[in-house]
């Protein structure tokens, strides 16, 4: 079984209960928040190496690491790496897109990593509060009113819709 499908069925897997899966996940929210802390104080490196040395240098267990690349995935410099098939021995590379990052943790609701104080040195204020509100307008939903036919027409000629442009309608 490929460490993916290991970890999602650990992580959100129906034979594991709920107290199991929150002590899973408040320890590897922990483990990602430092992951963190150190790609984005050096933003320009490219981490490279199998998943395996990738768990070693941030010190944690292969299927922690095997989650946060998933996590990171789409947020990576013009690829991404074969998860799917990943295996201990994969060869990865982690090269981050700030912007993408910053974006796609404003679309996890991660709080607690988008508002690391790395990011200062990265992307300025400014530039985070646009990304910020890209990434929520993104998820909105805008409903056009609807014209009712006593509604006066929305073309602007003072008629009722329905004696207007609602004729044929």
């Amino acid at each position: 079984m490929a460490l993916l499908e290991t970890w999602r069925n650990l992580a959100y897997g129906n034979g594991t209960d709920n107290k199991a899966k929150d002590k899973l996940w408040e320890g590897y929210f922990a483990v990602e928040k430092g992951i963190y802390e150190k790609i984005l104080s050096n933003p320009a490196e490219v981490v490279t190496g199998t998943v395996k040395d990738l768990a070693e240098k941030y010190e944690t267990e292969i299927l922690i690491m095997t989650g946060f690349l998933d996590g990171i995935n789409e947020s990576l410099k013009g690829y991404e790496n074969p998860i799917d098939t990943m295996e201990e021995d994969t060869e990865v590379k982690i090269e981050i897109d700030p912007e993408k990052l910053y974006y796609n943790m404003v679309a996890a609701k991660a709080e607690w990593l988008y508002t690391l104080p790395q990011w200062d040195a990265i992307l300025s204020e400014e530039r985070r509060k646009d990304l910020y509100k890209q990434q929520k307008a993104s998820g909105t939903i805008r409903k056009e009113k609807k014209v009712f036919p006593n509604d006066p027409c929305p073309c602007g000629s003072g008629k009722k819709y329905k004696k207007c442009c609602g004729k044929n309608a």
